[in-house]
Order: C-alpha cells, then structure tokens, then sequence
C-alpha cells in the first residue's frame, strides 16, 4: 500500500509556551524517527500547519514549524484554518497526485486536529495508521493529556463505519516500506 506520513500541527506556539504538551519532546523525537522512515522509502511526508489571526499568524515566528522537527527539501506543507487537514487545503489532490493510498497520522492537538483529520482521511478513503505514541496535546480539566491520547488510541480504531482501517502501532511498528 502507497502511503504517506501527515505531522499535524508541530509548530513553536503549540509547542514552546509553558506547559508544554505532554511528552513534547518525546513525540517531536519519534515524528522524527517515523520522517526519516517515510524518506527512506521513498514515501512523502506532509506538514500541516494550523493558521488563524493572532498566535498563528502565517509566517510568523508562532506559525513555524518547531525547530526541533526534522524538515527536508521536497517535504510538502500545507496550510489550514479547520481542525480537519482535508478541508479547503488541497492534502486529498496532494495525496492523490502521490497515489496515495493509506496516511500514518501524528502531531497536535490528540482530542482536535489529530481526531479530526483521522476520522476525515477515513471518509475520504484512506487507510490511517494513528502513530500511538508520536501525538500529544495538553491536560484539560477533564483529563490528563495522557488519558486523551491513550482513549484516541482505544477508540478511533474502533471505528468500522468509513470503510477503510484505522489502526492505532507505536513509532517502532510503523513500517513505509514493503
């Protein structure tokens, strides 16, 4: 299966302002490690970036990508103003000009952008492959960061109803190639 790897929003304003997101550099470390995998073979990896006015403004220091992400020439970026990285961003012609066939999902924020865009890939027929361990967000009244990430992981592969598989593997599992 043609895949592609997605990093959902690692950009300095979600990321450097304390507190920073549970296990932010850890995550950072593993969408590096999966990067470098994609490249590897040969599969395109995609940085999405959320924009809105204020603390993400395009092209602003918040807007950038964080420095510690490993960033390639021939990576795509593309821009968004909606939790879902499908909508009004042209990632589905991207993926479908790369015959793309199934996204390995990971960066921020577990409960918004990251659902969001897994369940979106879904319905646009895509099989998605939820990088476990290599998206965050931060605690919320109602639930640690780490009880957010470990219930995405229990329930978004539970979801039949698209049609494509959504499966939740850990960064060491998660294999480009053949």
């Amino acid at each position: 299966m043609n895949l592609a790897l997605v990093v959902i929003d690692v950009q300095r304003e979600l990321f450097e302002p304390a507190p920073a997101p549970a296990d932010a550099d850890t995550v950072v470390a593993h969408i590096n490690q999966l990067s470098e995998k994609a490249r590897e073979a040969g599969v395109p990896v995609i940085f999405v970036q959320h924009e809105r006015a204020g603390d993400l403004e395009p092209d602003s220091d918040g807007w950038a990508l964080h420095p510690a992400l490993a960033v390639k020439e021939g990576d795509h970026r593309i821009r968004k103003a909606t939790p879902d990285s499908f909508l009004r961003t042209g990632l589905d012609e991207v993926l479908s000009f790369c015959g793309v066939e199934g996204v390995v999902l990971c960066g921020y924020a577990t409960e918004f952008c990251v659902d969001t865009t897994t369940r979106s890939a879904a319905a646009h027929g895509y099989h998605v492959v939820l990088a476990s361990d290599a998206h965050t967000t931060h605690d919320k009244p109602h639930a640690t960061a780490a009880q957010i990430r470990s219930h995405h992981n229990a329930t978004l592969p539970a979801i039949r109803s698209f049609g494509p598989t959504i499966r939740a593997l850990p960064t060491a599992e998660i294999a480009f190639g053949a």
